[in-house]
């Protein structure tokens, strides 16, 4: 019992990323002004500082390690899943492929994970408007990072972080050439967002549109899988 509770507070109450410290001071100086100047101004920016330190918080994952799962690197729900060509930026040709679309809101863990074990081979920031994320038209208009990596069969695929209407900034802390783990955090989209994987040619997704992917642990596919793709249904 015991160890359960420990484990509870350990997911709500994070730590916090050293990105998000310095909001996380700017909120706190705003709420100790308002509530020099009137008590009800400084309880709602104290739940507003609350909801900053939340919403950078940085938990760690347990993620499944077998050669060939490709992992969800966001927290969220599987907003849609359908045929689309990578961003051309990537230069990985204009055939449609497998797209899995995750959006955050605002509550999800916003820290973005390596979907498989490779080499990042091509990064590529691209400016944009900032359309609502989970708007379809959000993958070719609004700002983004794409990333195009080798797994380590060789096969290729991609992964795009995508700003969103309130997101203003774009986190990718990973290079060209970087060996990479699935599961290894990477960047970071502040605040609420989407995040796209195109798979390769002939893999199917193991998950389905509206069911709630967990950064780091949610297996989206399977690259040694042959198995169709997959339906569901809410209870």
């Amino acid at each position: 019992m015991a160890s359960d509770l420990i484990a509870t507070l350990r997911s709500t109450f994070a730590p916090i990323h050293p990105e998000g410290w310095l909001f996380v001071a700017v909120f706190a100086a705003i709420t100790a002004l308002l509530w020099w100047l009137w008590a009800p101004l400084g309880a709602v920016g104290g739940v507003l500082t609350a909801w900053c330190a939340y919403f950078f918080r940085n938990p760690d994952r347990v993620t499944p390690a077998r050669e060939g799962l490709v992992i969800s690197p966001a927290d969220g729900t599987v907003q849609a899943i359908g045929a689309a060509a990578p961003p051309p930026e990537l230069e990985m040709g204009a055939a449609p492929r497998t797209r899995v679309s995750i959006f955050m809101n605002v509550f999800n863990v916003h820290i973005n994970r390596i979907p498989v074990d490779g080499t990042i081979e091509k990064l590529v920031y691209r400016p944009g408007k900032f359309l609502n994320a989970s708007l379809d038209k959000a993958s070719e208009h609004n700002e983004r990072q794409s990333v195009r990596m080798r797994s380590r069969d060789g096969r290729e695929l991609a992964f795009v972080q995508i700003a969103g209407l309130v997101a203003r900034r774009i986190r990718c802390w990973i290079e060209e050439g970087q060996a990479v783990a699935a599961g290894e955090r990477f960047g970071l989209i502040r605040f609420g967002s989407r995040v796209d994987v195109y798979l390769p040619d002939g893999v199917s997704p193991l998950v389905c549109p509206g069911q709630t992917a967990v950064a780091g642990e949610t297996v989206l596919a399977d690259l040694d899988s042959a198995e169709g793709p997959r339906e569901g249904e809410q209870r």
